[in-house]
């Protein structure tokens, strides 16, 4: 949902940034597709890691300890 809105967000402000942008344009679906997959990739890592090491841990461990 995030990158999602982020994308449509980007569509709308591309025109400010096109000045500054270097070698691409300001609508350049590439970046846009890059952008997207890259923060995407970055979640699901950011998600799956903490998960898989409490996926890990004994549940009676874990509620013995509070």
């Amino acid at each position: 949902l995030g990158v999602g809105v982020g994308l449509v967000m980007s569509l709308g402000l591309a025109h400010l940034l096109g000045s500054m942008l270097y070698g691409v344009t300001a609508y350049d679906p590439w970046t846009f597709t890059a952008v997207a997959a890259l923060l995407g990739g970055v979640t699901l890592l950011a998600t799956w890691l903490p998960a898989r090491r409490a996926s890990r841990v004994d549940p009676i461990v874990s509620l013995r300890s509070e």
